[in-house]
């Protein structure tokens, strides 16, 4: 119910953390969900079950094997994996540093590689550094420098 409220009642574009409640949120009728873990290869079977299912079930990705497993692995009927490319942008958790070379070939590589398999959404940042915050400024200031090196990213 909560989900459906903060939805507005559209039951779309909602992230979850883990497949159970990627699933949980499927069998009550939501089709677009993001699931926020960069694509593990020991669970593609499960998400491509909710790829195939859902109308937008989408996942993180940050490396270039990440990439490969989904283009080995195509979604059948002409259904495309739907992925965001992760930006570690200083919480060292999972992603990619919006600063290290190879994060913008990676997303040059998504994005022109074989867009009828894997196709980019966009990019993601979680600011997990501010858990540790003591205040509100300093929650301010990591959210002032994820949004400044995404958009620094995304300019690039």
């Amino acid at each position: 119910e909560g989900a459906e409220l903060a939805t507005g009642g559209t039951r779309r574009g909602i992230v979850v953390s883990t497949l159970a409640e990627a699933r949980f949120f499927a069998a009550g009728g939501f089709d677009d969900i993001l699931y926020a873990f960069p694509v593990p290869g020991w669970r593609l079977e499960e998400c491509s079950a909710l790829a195939q299912r859902l109308q937008a079930f989408q996942l993180l990705l940050d490396s270039p094997e990440g990439l490969e497993l989904l283009r080995q692995n195509p979604l059948p009927g002409g259904k495309r994996w739907l992925v965001w490319l992760k930006l570690d942008c200083g919480n060292a958790r999972a992603g990619i540093r919006p600063t290290d070379p190879g994060a913008l070939a990676l997303a040059r590589s998504i994005a022109e590689g074989s867009p009828e398999l894997v196709t980019l959404v966009g990019v993601y940042a979680h600011c997990g550094n501010t858990y540790g915050c003591r205040d509100i400024p300093a929650i301010q200031a990591i959210a002032r420098d994820t949004t400044a090196a995404v958009l620094e990213f995304v300019t690039a």
